[in-house]
């Protein structure tokens, strides 16, 4: 990991930051109500899965990635339950999904790479 001078260099991040600002952009259409519960949670998780690669970089362990799967798993699910209360397409949560997916197989690959076990 010493081979990658910061966390920004890291792919995996530069995704994961990217699915940070998916995350506020379609946020911004929930309902008023849902300010502090759904669209707070939801903006939260998605930061925290940058925030733990950036965390991890040093001291990668096997709790650093199931921490940023979790999350992941926690982002999918908020993702779903936006489309269940309709505040979110079909399509937008497909192609969301879709990202969350790869950002997960993307940490696995780099835990694999670290033989982190």
């Amino acid at each position: 990991m010493n081979r990658i001078p910061s966390f920004k260099d890291l792919d995996v991040w530069q995704k994961a930051m990217n699915l940070v600002d998916r995350s506020y952009e379609l946020t911004k259409s929930y309902p008023a109500e849902e300010r502090f519960d759904l669209t707070a949670e939801t903006r939260k998780t998605a930061r925290s899965v940058p925030y733990n690669i950036a965390e991890g970089k040093m001291r990668l362990t096997s709790k650093d990635f199931r921490r940023h799967v979790r999350s992941l798993g926690e982002l999918q699910t908020q993702i779903l339950i936006a489309g269940r209360r309709k505040y979110l397409g079909l399509e937008t949560i497909a192609a969301l999904e879709k990202e969350i997916e790869e950002v997960g197989r993307m940490l696995r690959g780099l835990e694999r790479a670290l033989a982190i076990a």
